[in-house]
């Protein structure tokens, strides 16, 4: 085992979350040593290993950019290279880029005489005095792919977005994207204009949304504004915007239920094809809305280019998919659209003095930090909102922490253990995230043991959070 060197800081993962917490790092301590240790060979995370057809934001980009850094660019759902060059800028542009060490997988992370050490799959070791994971909450290696019955009968091809082919041809071909979620809406208008025709295949529907590409109030703002004020005034419009109509869905959720309904009967004109395909079980925001620049997948099926069919899997065939209703899709290409598999911290084995910890066991302290487990802290965005906004509040309040501890003379913080936990920590019904569930830790009753999905809350309390609050700390003993 090779031993690498001490940092004050490590910073697990060089995608969104990580370049940001590196930048708020060195701004608030530019004397602290730090690394970022990315297991992939570039800068960006999940805008770098996401490149199937069409790959864009769901959010606006003037809530997922960072607020230190305005985001200027005219399109507001920016396409997934746009982003990946805006976080590779961004690092360029802090001095961020030398600290990352690429092809630095971290396997395990073991806290132990006030340090904690952490190993990388080629056997490399560093130490650092606070750990922060920047991963994410899903797997890189893989995505989720059912068992699919008769797939071994299949001739084309099977692929899943998480591992795009480069350079796959589908022009002219027949393709089925099963799934009905962002990256299923994603696709089918994507592939669309050149496939034979598009199938999306799903169990049942999800909630849409069309909005437009791009924001005319944040362009307007740009012609007249300098562009950090544009930015944080475009910023705070869209935050009031996905936040009233986040909570108007979870109070009436039958007046913004018939007011999706009413959109798509307006785009499609059938309202027999909305209620068939169009129109969920579920109430809004029970599962992630999905948005629809400019109404793409509306203009997509008006063309008929593609289709919507709600029904089951029976089995694959030779030539496609067979359904429970009989009917038989002929496909050259099938797009397993079926969601991420769910991963705390990265997949990172936690240990603390050689004890395993098993983070489903574990309470979230302010949604980033284990009841139990010092000096480590995680990043996890909203479900509502764009992961930026939260992911943004957590550097903010880890930095606040670090601080505490310097002028205190303490070396090591770690959250107590509430009387009782519940809840989950992701607060979503969506298949990925139920199948997912007891590897994440648990809320509590009350703070700040609670994490709340409302970022107009956060921001107003975050910044203001007593760092002590349910914390023990040791002192410093050099």
């Amino acid at each position: 085992m090779v031993r690498m060197s001490h940092h004050d800081v490590l910073i697990i993962g060089a995608g969104l979350s990580g370049i940001g917490a590196a930048w708020r790092l060195q701004e608030a301590f530019p004397r602290k040593t730090y690394a970022i240790l990315e297991a992939r060979d570039a800068i960006g995370g999940t805008w770098d290993l996401f490149r199937y057809p069409g790959v864009r934001s769901d959010s606006d980009m003037f809530t997922l950019s960072y607020p230190f850094r305005p985001w200027t660019d005219t399109q507001s759902l920016a396409s997934g290279d746009k982003i990946r060059q805006y976080i590779q800028d961004t690092a360029d542009e802090g001095g961020i880029t030398a600290h990352i060490r690429f092809g630095a997988k971290v396997v395990t992370a073991d806290w132990s005489s006030d340090h904690w050490t952490v190993t990388l799959a080629d056997g490399q070791t560093l130490t650092c005095d606070f750990l922060y994971a920047c991963a994410g909450y899903y797997s890189y290696d893989g995505g989720y792919q059912p068992e699919f019955p008769g797939l071994s009968d299949y001739t084309g091809r099977l692929i899943h977005p998480q591992a795009w082919p480069s350079g796959l041809s589908y022009a002219g071909k027949r393709v089925v994207v099963i799934g009905s979620g962002a990256t299923a809406v994603t696709l089918v208008p994507a592939m669309a204009p050149d496939a034979a025709h598009v199938t999306m295949l799903q169990r049942s529907p999800s909630y849409l949304t069309a909005l437009p590409p791009r924001d005319v109030v944040a362009a307007a703002l740009g012609r007249t504004l300098p562009p950090r004020a544009a930015s944080a005034v475009a910023r705070a419009k869209n935050v009031l915007l996905t936040q009233g109509f986040y909570q108007l869905a979870r109070r009436r959720p039958q007046r913004v239920r018939k007011l999706l309904r009413t959109m798509a009967v307006r785009e499609l004109g059938d309202a027999g094809y909305v209620d068939e395909h169009f129109t969920p079980a579920y109430d809004p925001w029970d599962q992630r809305l999905c948005v629809i620049p400019d109404g793409d997948l509306w203009a997509a099926i008006r063309s008929g280019r593609a289709s919507v069919v709600t029904d089951h899997i029976d089995t694959f065939v030779p030539s496609g998919i067979r359904l429970r209703s009989g009917r038989e899709l002929e496909a050259d290409i099938v797009v397993s659209a079926t969601g991420l598999r769910l991963l705390p911290i990265g997949g990172v084995q936690v240990s603390v003095d050689g004890e395993p910890v098993k983070i489903g066991e574990r309470a979230a302290y302010r949604g980033l930090m284990l009841s139990g487990v010092p000096n480590l802290a995680y990043c996890i965005g909203y479900v509502n909102a764009s992961w930026t906004l939260r992911a943004d509040l957590s550097h903010r309040y880890v930095m606040r922490l670090l601080r505490h501890m310097d002028r205190h003379g303490l070396a090591v913080a770690t959250p107590t253990t509430p009387d009782g936990t519940g809840r989950p920590l992701l607060d979503l019904s969506s298949g990925y995230v139920q199948r997912a569930l007891d590897l994440f830790p648990r809320q509590g009753d009350k703070a700040p043991w609670i994490v709340r999905q409302n970022y107009l809350t956060d921001v107003i309390t975050t910044p203001r959070a007593d760092v002590t609050r349910d914390m023990t700390f040791k002192e410093r003993t050099s």
